[in-house]
Parts: structure tokens; sequence; C-alpha cells
């Protein structure tokens, strides 16, 4: 990566005011339908796909518009199909979500032929135009905030095709182009390696994390019989018990009464605990605090009406946060449970299915699961020094994971500076040593 970066240099000189903002003179400012083949105009896709029928055309959606050849695509009937050759793919083609999620881009990989949903754009660049370098600069950070500017509508977002058809893109010439594409994809390559190697490792701790605090309970075995009886779905070690979180934690129900103004905490599925204005980015919490439920270094919370997705962690953020009165807060008693091996437990797939079967059984508040009858739901319990060795094991295999993650929010930190610098003219390449 820092040899691809050797080739770029900070220039300022020989630029011009542009509508998009200053430019290279020798870049020119065009609009997507300026660079578009003009026997394939910027399309939607299909509208109506059907089911998904075998031998049928490959419909590619905006969660798999970076995956085209990695991933099992939805059929449609060619019958249907049929009905939108106009939005019809191929290789090179470059594809923009323009729907609902605004703003996803993808190449179509050489070879491939099928078509789009409803929520996608196709833009089928001319030969002036290298497909990755315009995927890269509808990318682009300063590229994405015009295209904000230019969204309707307000409970499903849309960029319009008319909008999409004039939206002005900056344009070096076409080895120019292909140099920036070929910097940028030495990241790409990086961040590709360090996410498939977090995926493998995250693979690794759940595996390993079932093993440690199930022992050789099998997941598959709950999916079947959905039973979340004490003594029934377990098979734990001997010197294990499995007994009620209610006759292991109590419920914390104290009220920020005095107004404190501390910090507002949130529950994310996948990482617990969260401080809100980061995670939110912005205020999403009420202004007045007082009817907020205080929630210690050490204790657990989670919404009650979420919980089946996986919602519920260990507050380890500050030593007294808030959260909204929805949160059902509990304490671990300290001598009979680590509560970093009983977060450890409670994130695994095995409790989010229990959460997600308890919260559909609950009949007095359904839709929602409460202490009542979450204290009810079994816990495995190995003896405490057994549960700390738990935790240690499971400690240091986090601490991989977040060191990886951070890792990548750095690779990518740096990319999108370079893109900044690259997809402006800030930075000028030498297009000369522009690989065949």
């Amino acid at each position: 990566m820092l040899e691809a970066a050797e080739d770029c240099s900070p220039e300022r000189e020989g630029h011009k005011e542009t509508k998009i903002g200053l430019l290279p003179t020798g870049w020119d400012v065009v609009s997507l339908e300026e660079i578009t083949e003009p026997r394939a105009p910027i399309r939607y896709g299909v509208v109506q796909i059907g089911p998904d029928t075998p031998g049928g055309v490959p419909i590619v959606p905006i969660k798999h518009i970076r995956r085209i050849r990695d991933v099992v695509l939805h059929r449609v009937s060619p019958k249907i199909e049929g009905q939108y050759k106009g939005s019809r793919v191929q290789g090179g083609d470059v594809l923009l979500s323009v729907k609902g999620t605004i703003g996803e881009v993808g190449v179509v990989p050489d070879g491939f032929e099928g078509n789009i949903a409803r929520e996608i754009a196709r833009v089928r660049p001319k030969p002036c135009c290298d497909a990755q370098f315009l995927s890269l600069q509808i990318q682009a950070p300063q590229t994405k905030r015009r295209i904000d500017n230019l969204v309707v509508g307000s409970t499903r977002l849309e960029f319009s095709i008319h909008a999409v058809r004039d939206f002005m893109v900056a344009l070096p010439p076409l080895p120019e182009q292909r140099k920036i594409a070929e910097i940028l994809r030495t990241w790409d390559e990086a961040l590709e390696k360090l996410t498939a190697l977090r995926v493998a490792k995250l693979k690794r701790h759940r595996g390993l994390t079932m093993a440690l605090v199930f022992g050789g309970w099998q997941l598959e075995r709950f999916r079947k019989t959905n039973e979340v009886t004490p003594y029934r779905w377990f098979e734990l070690p001997g010197s294990w018990s499995c007994q009620h979180i209610g006759d292991l934690a109590t419920e914390i129900s104290e009220r920020n009464g005095e107004g404190g103004q501390h910090e507002v905490l949130s529950c994310s599925k996948h990482d617990g605990f969260v401080r809100s204005l980061e995670y939110f980015k912005k205020q999403v919490f009420s202004a007045d605090l007082t009817g907020y439920k205080k929630i210690w270094r050490g204790d657990f919370g989670f919404p009650s009406n979420h919980v089946e997705e996986g919602s519920i962690g260990l507050q380890n953020l500050t030593d007294i946060g808030v959260v909204s009165p929805i949160y059902t807060v509990f304490r671990f008693t300290p001598d009979k449970v680590n509560a970093e091996y009983a977060f450890s437990v409670l994130k695994t797939e095995l409790y989010r299915h229990i959460f997600e079967v308890s919260t559909s059984a609950s009949v007095d508040r359904r839709g929602s699961l409460r202490w009542t009858e979450f204290s009810r739901l079994p816990f495995p319990v190995p003896p405490l020094d057994e549960q700390e060795a738990i935790a240690d094991v499971l400690r240091t295999s986090r601490s991989e994971l977040d060191a990886l993650t951070d890792e990548i929010e750095a690779v990518s930190r740096q990319k999108r500076g370079l893109m900044q610098k690259l997809l402006t003219g800030e930075w000028r390449v030498n297009s000369e040593k522009v690989l065949a």
C-alpha cells in the first residue's frame, strides 16, 4: 500500500473552479448521462421479481451489489424478466442503489449476465470512463454528501432516475482514472484480507464460547424443540448446575430521580452497551432524564421490546449511566456468577434464540420480555473459579477480534483520506506507471 501511495504527490497548481469544486485543469466535469453508453441508458431494474425460478435470470439486489460472484442470487422467471430487457446488466456495468438504502455501489464482474432489482440504477460507462474509477468516484465521501442533498422522500428515501442522470462527477483522463483505481484497489485488497481474517476469528470465537460455556450442548437441538425448560436442554459437566436467572441475579429499578446528567447508554445486538450520542451520531433520547433508569458499572440491561435481537449488554463504559425506562436492568450476585462469563453466555446465538422464543411465548406482554419471564430462564453455572477461567480465555479471544477491528477501521480511514485526495485531484498520480 505504501508503494502505491508513493505514486501520489500534492499538486495544487493548474486547478480550476467547477460546479463541484476545485479540480485540475485537465479534468472534465460531466453528468452520468454524458458518460453512459447511448444504447444502454441509465435504468431502474425489475419491479416485481416473483418467486425464485430454477433456470431463471439472476437478479442483483442491493444487499449483494458488491458480492455478485460470491452469493446465490434469486432468479426471476424469463417471462417476468423479459419485460425489463432495458435494465439487463453485463460485465463492467456500474450499479448504484437509489431507493431505500442510497449510495451503495458495485461493478458487475466480467462474464456475468442478469438483471437488477427496482432499487438499483445501472450505468454502463463509455470507453472514456473506467468502471472501477467511476464506482470509486461515486463512493467518495465528497460525492456521497452531494447525493444526500438530492435524496427525496420521508418514509422511503429515493435518488430519482432524473437526478441520477443529471448527477455531475469529476473525470480525469483515462490513464489517470486507471492509475487512481489501481492505487485504491491496493487498499481494498488489504481490507478484504483483514475482513476475511476477522470473519474466521469471529467464527472461532463463537465456537470456542459455545464449547466452553455449554459443554456438549448442541444448538441444533434447541432449534428443533424451542424448549427452554431447565435440566432438559443443557447437557453440562457434572460439577456444573443449571439455575434460573432469578436465583442468581436481582432486578435493579433505580430511577434518575434527581435528574443527574449521567451518560445515556443504548444496547446494540452485536456490541452490547454503547454511548448513545456516539453510536447514533445524534440525540435520540429525551432531554429530561429524570424518568430514566440508572445502570451501574457491572450491571446488565436490555430493551424489553428488542431483546429477541440479542440486544443485551454488560455496562462497563462508565461508573453510572442511564438507560431508557423500557430497559430491564439487573445485577448478578458476584459470589455466584462472574459478570464477564455471564456476558459471554447471554451474547451467544443460543440465547438470542431463547430470547426470541420467550418473547413470542409471553402472553401478558406480547412482543416484549420483562423481568418476570426473563428471571425464569435457565442459566449454566460452573464453579466460580471455572467461570473466571472461561472469562479469561474468552477475553483473550475477544482482544484479538478487537485488534483486528481497530486495524480494519484504521485502513478504512486511510482509504477514505486517500480517496478524498485522489478523486478531487488534490494529489496527482503518475499515470505512466499504470499496470497493464
